[in-house]
Formats: structure tokens, C-alpha cells, sequence
């Protein structure tokens, strides 16, 4: 249960837990950017306007795949750090980053592949990548209490807002499996990295063999895109821990209404893109908002297992990534057959089945998503009070 008796005075935004989130920020700009310059750079290195043929989407996507299991091991931070009305915006701060990291390297990509040759990117985001890493080892600790640099008040503030210490137990496998609200955040994280990888990795291919325009235009155009998708993940954090603290909605009725908002907005926009857009302006405007209201979700069905199974939100994200990753490179693999099979009405295909597949896993998640802990997430024995 949680401790209702905080601390009244506790630290704000200029705080070690937001400085955590922060420094994760910038560790998901630097991955996403490292992941994406490939896409961009492969127009580059291939000097064509022709689709990428598919081993080019399945290299891209295994590259994916090796980044995804960074992402993965963030989620389990935040059992420890967040307190539970903070999960909102500091997971969405965290998570942001992988917005923010594809706006900076479609921008400057580029810049520098025109200047420097593409090779120079690589190099670039490589060594900031390390100097993190490095920073990462130095600063980070598991748990809150045991941080040398962290003040009292806010190492009281965040472990009296936790749960007690759970003791360890058998894992509840069966009942797992028989969790319908597990299986819409799992089916949900399919949809969700099934859309966010394929207009990841097309989105530069798309603008080059549609709008036809140089490599230094598609950074530029493709980066807007990301800088919304920034915006919106803000937002929704903000938005989500608002209408929670404020008790405006329940906490089933906040996620259900992100993660429309994030699966369901790209649908209406890609259908835009298909029959709505009639010149270079309308194309652009309903691309950067298909991709940018994608984030959405980061208030809603991605942070879900913190709330239904705290005690296994590492494990229930490491399988819905895993699943999630799983649609990713069938979508990558998918799309670079359909476009060198039939590119008269590839982008016609590609977008519908996305579209398909976005809302039976919404419809499947709004029937049986929930907002508190299930039986099977709940101690059963060796209960401290």
C-alpha cells in the first residue's frame, strides 16, 4: 500500500530524480539518434531515389532490435524512483528523448554527410554515445536510499510514496497468462513499435521517392516530425499526472484516453496523407502529425504495467518490448517487400495494414485495459504492515 504520510516540503523539479530523468533524456537522444542516422544516411550511401530493397529494412530493424533492450532496462528504474502521482511526466521525460534524438539527427545528418561525408556521423554520435556511458556508471544507483548525493528529504519523499519492499515469490505464470489487461499493453506495444518503426525507418524514403527532394531537405523535413512527437510526449505526461493528481479521471480512464489518443490519431492522419493531401504543404503537414501523435501513448498504454504490477513492470516491459520488437521487423521486413514488389501502390498497402493493425489493438485494449493492481500482482504472503 502507499504511505500517504509525505513529507510536506519536498523537492521540486531541481531534484535528483529529475535530473535522473534528464540524464536518461539525453541517453534516448543519443541511442535514437545513433539508430535513425542510418536511415537517413542510406539515401546517401546508396545515391538513389528508388525504395531501399529489403536487406536494408532488415539490417536497419536488427539495429533496432540491439537499441530496444536499452529501453527496456530503463522501465524498471522508475518502480524505485517515481513516486506514484510523478510516473506521468518522468516517464515521459525519459522517454521523450527517443523523439527528440531522431529531430537532432535528421537535422544535422544532413548538414554533415553533404560537408563531411556520411562516415562522419557515425562517428559523431558514437562518442557522445560513449561519453554517457561512461557518466552512466558514475552517477546511477539502484535504489534511492543508497545514493550518496541525493539530500534526506527527497530519498524520505520518494521510498515513504513507494510500496514496502516486496518480499520475493513464485511467479504467477498461469495467471500472467490468463490477464487480459497484461495482453492489452502487450498487444497495445505491438501496434505501438509495429507504427513507431516503420515511419522511424520510412519516413526518410517516403519524402525522397514521393516529394523528391535532396538529402539535406528530407533531414530537415523528416526532423519536424519528431520535434512534435517531442512536444506530445511532454504534454501527455503533464496532462496525465494532472488529471490524476487533481482526481479529474480514474487512472484506467487516463491511460485508455493516451493511448487512443496515441494509436488512434495516426490512423485518421495516414488516411489523410492517402486521400487529403493534394500538394507538397497538406503532405508534409499530415505526415509530421501522423508520426508526432504516435507519442500520446507515453501517458497511457506504456507506463499501464506500473500500474496494474509494479512488482513486475521490468518483466511485463521486457515481454511487451520483446512482442513489440517482434512487430517492428515483421512491419520493416513487410514494407521493404511491398515497395520493391509493387511501388505504383506500395504506400496505399503499407498504410492500411498499419492502420489495421493500430486499431484492433486499440479495440482489444479499450474492452480490457485496467488501472489498479491485479490479484496475481499482489503479495501473499510475508505482508509487513
Amino acid at each position: 500500500m502507499e504511505n500517504q504520510c509525505l513529507p510536506k516540503k519536498v523537492p521540486g523539479f531541481c531534484s535528483f530524480r529529475y535530473g535522473l530523468a534528464i540524464f536518461l533524456h539525453f541517453c534516448n537522444i543519443v541511442i535514437m539518434a545513433q539508430r535513425v542516422c542510418l536511415n537517413l544516411t542510406m539515401v546517401a550511401m546508396v545515391n538513389s531515389t528508388e525504395p531501399p530493397h529489403l536487406p536494408n529494412g532488415s539490417t536497419l530493424e536488427t539495429l533496432d532490435d540491439l537499441k530496444g533492450t536499452v529501453s527496456t532496462g530503463q522501465h524498471g528504474i522508475w518502480v524505485k524512483w517515481a513516486p506514484p502521482l510523478e510516473r506521468g511526466r518522468l516517464t515521459s521525460m525519459t522517454l521523450s528523448g527517443f523523439s527528440m534524438g531522431p529531430f537532432i539527427v535528421l537535422l544535422v545528418s544532413g548538414f554533415i554527410c553533404d560537408l563531411l561525408g556520411w562516415p562522419m556521423v557515425f562517428y559523431i554520435f558514437g562518442i557522445i554515445g560513449c561519453v554517457l556511458s561512461l557518466s552512466w556508471f558514475l552517477l546511477f544507483y539502484d535504489d534511492p536510499k543508497d545514493h550518496p548525493y541525493m539530500s534526506t528529504s527527497e530519498k524520505d519523499y520518494i521510498t515513504s510514496s513507494q510500496q514496502v519492499d516486496l518480499p520475493r515469490q513464485s511467479l504467477p505464470i498461469k495467471a500472467m497468462l490468463k490477464s487480459l489487461p497484461l495482453w492489452a499493453i502487450i498487444v497495445n506495444s505491438f501496434a505501438f513499435i509495429w507504427c513507431n518503426s516503420f515511419l522511424v525507418t520510412y519516413t526518410p524514403t517516403f519524402i525522397s521517392t514521393v516529394l523528391h527532394v535532396n538529402i539535406r531537405e528530407n533531414g530537415l523535413l523528416s526532423s519536424l516530425s519528431y520535434l512534435f512527437a517531442y512536444i506530445c510526449g511532454i504534454v501527455a505526461g503533464q496532462l496525465s499526472d494532472f488529471f490524476l493528481s487533481r482526481k479529474i479521471f480514474s487512472v484506467v480512464t487516463v491511460r485508455k484516453l493516451f493511448t487512443t489518443l496515441g494509436i488512434f490519431c495516426p490512423v485518421i492522419f495516414i488516411m489523410c496523407l492517402l486521400y487529403l493531401s493534394f500538394d507538397f504543404y497538406s503532405t508534409i503537414i499530415f505526415l509530421i502529425f501522423a508520426n508526432s501523435t504516435l507519442s500520446f501513448s507515453f501517458g497511457g498504454c506504456l507506463i499501464n504495467a506500473l500500474d496494474i504490477a509494479p512488482r513486475y513492470y521490468g518483466l511485463i516491459k521486457a515481454v511487451s518490448s520483446l512482442f513489440g520488437m517482434t512487430g517492428g521487423l515483421i512491419s520493416s521486413t513487410m514494407a521493404g517487400l511491398i515497395l520493391n514488389q509493387d511501388p505504383e501502390n506500395a504506400w496505399h498497402i503499407i498504410f492500411f495494414l498499419m492502420a489495421g493493425i493500430n486499431v484492433a489493438c486499440l479495440t482489444f485494449y479499450l474492452l480490457f485495459a485496467k488501472g489498479e493492481i491485479q490479484d496475481w500482482a499482489k503479495e501473499t504472503e510475508n505482508t509487513r504492515l
